[in-house]
């Protein structure tokens, strides 16, 4: 059997391009349909201690609201709890359980990790449940690992200002938008080329029930590079509750604390995640079970459904990075 032709670039250029562009109107007219008549949303709040990454504020009313309350909470009784584990080592379970309970609660409201995470699944060759957790598992660690080097580093060794943290944060949130949209471009390039090939009719591009079931080869193995590539571009901004979590407790002296509170953040974190990109898996299972049988035309839509997913996650960054910047010009 001949081996399939690859794709061009032009066909691959013209399928991004459409798919960056579909996508974009799309976000973009959501967005306007969502604020048509609203008053504009209040900018996002500095934590208590003037340190750290500003978070996407929620509604003023319904779930966000009850999603800011809760965070509220949470940080009153973290503060809290870290006061008394000065005096006890007792209440570090408590500290553990609220760090736990906040990450959970944090990772339900509005951030871009969750986002990234459940689009790269959905534009997987091989998306699987446990991929999905591992994936959050590891951006949220990286998540953790951000907050504790900057705090460590710019309070405890350097001993530096709010504003010079401020500063080196800026920096770390640019980098992380700006990898979010290398990645998106890197995935959706290399599936505009499989698009093109299902176009074709090349078995490598076929979906589960076409004509060349039979020699089908398996998806290769996602690379370590790859997988941490995922991870740091999800996980790399740190947490705004981590930061005054660490703060605090260093200003406390038990730096130790935050760090282990931090964590328990991250597992939080991690599991609200790992449930997303699960739903994410089930819904890409129900696309293909849907498809099935339905020969070139299932090729199509799936590697249509991956293409725009890519896509996503190219956009959202770039969106991502041009209101920040926007915002730190202001």
């Amino acid at each position: 059997m001949e081996a399939p032709a690859v794709p061009g670039p032009g066909p691959r250029i013209l399928i991004a391009v459409a798919a960056l562009c579909l996508v974009a109107g799309l976000m973009l007219a959501v967005t306007w349909w969502l604020s048509a008549g609203a008053p504009p949303p209040p900018p996002p709040a500095r934590n208590p201690f003037g340190v750290g990454p500003r978070e996407a504020a929620p509604a003023a009313s319904g779930l966000g609201a009850m999603i800011l309350n809760y965070q509220a909470g949470f940080y009153r009784d973290l503060t809290a709890t870290l006061r008394a584990l000065r005096d006890s080592s007792a209440a570090l379970p408590a500290l553990l359980a609220l760090g736990f309970g906040y990450g959970v609660i944090h990772a339900a409201g509005p951030g871009h990790g969750k986002a990234v995470i459940s689009a790269y699944i959905l534009s997987d060759d091989r998306a699987a449940v446990w991929r999905g957790f591992s994936l959050s598992l590891g951006a949220a660690l990286v998540q953790a690992l951000v907050a504790i080097g900057l705090v460590v580093l710019f309070t405890l060794i350097l001993g530096a200002t709010a504003r010079q943290m401020n500063a080196a944060t800026r920096w770390v949130e640019i980098a992380a938008f700006s990898a979010i949209t290398i990645l998106g471009l890197a995935l959706l390039w290399r599936k505009a080329g499989v698009l093109v090939g299902a176009w074709r009719g090349d078995a490598a591009a076929c979906a589960p029930g076409c004509a060349h079931d039979a020699v089908l080869t398996p998806p290769s193995p996602r690379s370590i590079r790859q997988s941490l590539g995922v991870m740091v571009a999800a996980g790399i901004r740190p947490c705004a509750g981590a930061i005054i979590v660490l703060v605090f407790a260093a200003s406390q002296g038990i730096i130790w604390a935050g760090i282990a509170a931090t964590f328990a953040m991250a597992l939080g974190t991690a599991l609200t995640t790992g449930v997303l990109a699960m739903l994410a898996v089930m819904l890409k299972g129900l696309a293909l079970r849907l498809a099935g049988g339905r020969g070139n035309r299932a090729a199509l839509a799936i590697r249509t459904l991956e293409c725009l997913a890519a896509a996503f996650v190219a956009v959202l960054g770039g969106l991502l990075l041009a209101g920040y910047l926007a915002a730190g010009t202001s």
